[in-house]
Formats: structure tokens, C-alpha cells, sequence
């Protein structure tokens, strides 16, 4: 089995991982990871609790890197788009646990919860961004939040978004996205 220190992951990334306690990829992540770090686009599918979130977000993290500093306000980096709020918030908490030796700006929107704070947390940009579609076109309808320098667009569980009628809500979101960008499903 292939282990995380196999793969070029910078110094930062490879530290928290083991700080998490993991030694060796799974499957999704041994076969992911690589092609991400290439510039390549992904679909992938894999059952919940084989590493997932890390296959997407650990080669985000290191690709963010390169364009350190690049943060303009109101303009997000990479987004994650996540169908429900607590999958956005488990996607969160893992995201920052991978990027906790960098200085990132990570933030989460959801709905049923106050917007103030989300739209405070997101005012001067984000390197990455979580967000559940319904709030995410709130905030951009509203002003606060531009997708046109988006990197990396990141859509996790596209089969079950689909299941819930997100269809128009994704598409909406898509068309404001550059067409240059690295895509992951």
C-alpha cells in the first residue's frame, strides 16, 4: 500500500497528515492524488469513510500554494460545494486539519444559520471556500461572494446533489465560474 511520504506533498501538508495519525493512502487517495497534483481534471468515485475528503484536498492544499498571496476581497480561490451543511461542516473541519501549518483563509457557508458572520468571514477572500448551494447563491445574489477567479472547483457527492434537485442551483453556480479552472467530482 502505498504510504503519503510516496507522494510530493510539501513539508506543512505531510506533517499534519501524520499528526492525524495516517501512514498509508487509500485506494481513492493513491489513485487520485497523483493526477490532482498534475493539473488534472477528476471524477471519482468512492464509498463513504475511504479517505474521500483527503484524496480532494490535500493536492488543493499543496496547489494553493503556489499562488500564495493571490486572496482579493470577496473573490474565493477554490470552492467545495457540499449538498448538505453538515457534510460542509465534516469537509471543513477535515480541510483545516490538513492545512493547520498554513496560512490559509478557509471558510464555510451554510444555511439555517446566521449569514452576518459567514459574510463578515468571507469580505477580504478565501483561499478556500465550503459552501452548500443554497446559501452560496444567496451570498452571491446579495454581492458578497465572486466566483470569477476560482481555481479549483471542487463538487462532493455530485450523484446524491443530483438526487436532491440541485441540478439548477449547481448549473447557477458553474456559469459563474472561469472557464479555466481544475474540476473535481
Amino acid at each position: 500500500m502505498a504510504k503519503f511520504t510516496d507522494i510530493d506533498l510539501r513539508a506543512p501538508i505531510l506533517r499534519a497528515v501524520e499528526e492525524g495519525g495516517y501512514e498509508s493512502m487509500t485506494p481513492i487517495q493513491s489513485k487520485s492524488i497523483p493526477i490532482v497534483l498534475a493539473g488534472h481534471d477528476l471524477i471519482a468515485v468512492a464509498q463513504t469513510g475511504t479517505g474521500k475528503t483527503a484524496a480532494f484536498s490535500l493536492p488543493l492544499i499543496q496547489l494553493l500554494l503556489s499562488g500564495e498571496g493571490k486572496r482579493k476581497p470577496k473573490t474565493v480561490r477554490s470552492l467545495i460545494l457540499a449538498p448538505t451543511r453538515e457534510l460542509a461542516i465534516q469537509i471543513e473541519e477535515n480541510v483545516r486539519r490538513y492545512a493547520k501549518h498554513l496560512h490559509y483563509k478557509i471558510s464555510l457557508v451554510y444555511g439555517g444559520a446566521n449569514q452576518n458572520p459567514q459574510i463578515k468571514s468571507i469580505a477580504l477572500g478565501v483561499d478556500i471556500l465550503i459552501a452548500t448551494p443554497g446559501r452560496l447563491l444567496d451570498l452571491m445574489d446579495q454581492g458578497h461572494i465572486k466566483l470569477h477567479e476560482v481555481e479549483f472547483f471542487i463538487l462532493d457527492e455530485a450523484d446524491r446533489m443530483l438526487d436532491m434537485g440541485f441540478i439548477r442551483d449547481i448549473r447557477r453556480v458553474v456559469q459563474k465560474l472561469p472557464d479555466k479552472r481544475q474540476t473535481l467530482f
